[in-house]
């Protein structure tokens, strides 16, 4: 059965017949800026699993400047109500869903902080959950080490000057 999702006013809907995960509490400042939270819980899902039903019309985007690499962080909302929520037609194999925009339970729970090097310090991380910096996510998705001069950047940070990891953020 179809999990279905919708941004608050509704008039973006889509479906997903399953999720995969990760299951993540990303607490990265482009994720902290687009949910006006201390973190944003995104679920990964197969781009085959999903479905855009409606208000494809009323989804834009935003591309936020490159901070190491191509492609950029480009994020979705409904241009009504400002709702993240997933692009209509996602491309590659792979696209985030943003947890709190789908209608019911994933069958799928969080398993894991990431970016925990960006979170505010009103923040209190109060689960068990294993918490990521970004060197350490890095090893775990793909295998090796970022360079040794490789240097966390914030959104603010603008412009080329480190190495390239394998994802920007």
């Amino acid at each position: 059965m179809a999990i279905l999702g919708s941004c608050l006013c509704g008039e973006v809907c889509f479906e997903i017949d399953a999720v995969t995960g990760p299951f993540e509490f990303c607490h990265c400042n482009r994720c902290r800026k687009l949910s006006g939270a201390s973190s944003l819980p995104m679920i990964r899902v197969r781009t085959t699993d999903y479905r855009s039903i409606s208000g494809a019309s009323s989804i834009g985007s935003y591309q936020a400047p490159i901070l190491y690499r191509s492609p950029a962080y480009t994020s979705y909302f409904c241009t009504t109500c400002g709702s993240p929520v997933p692009p209509a037609e996602p491309g590659g194999d792979w696209l985030e869903v943003p947890a709190g925009v789908l209608d019911a339970d994933p069958g799928l729970k969080p398993d894991k902080h990431i970016f925990i090097e960006f979170v505010p310090e009103w923040d209190c991380i109060s689960d068990d959950l294993p918490r990521l910096t970004v060197p350490e996510l890095h090893r775990q998705r793909y295998g090796k080490d970022l360079p040794e001069d490789f240097r966390v950047r914030s959104h603010q940070e603008k412009g080329a000057g480190n190495p390239s990891p394998d994802k920007a953020t």
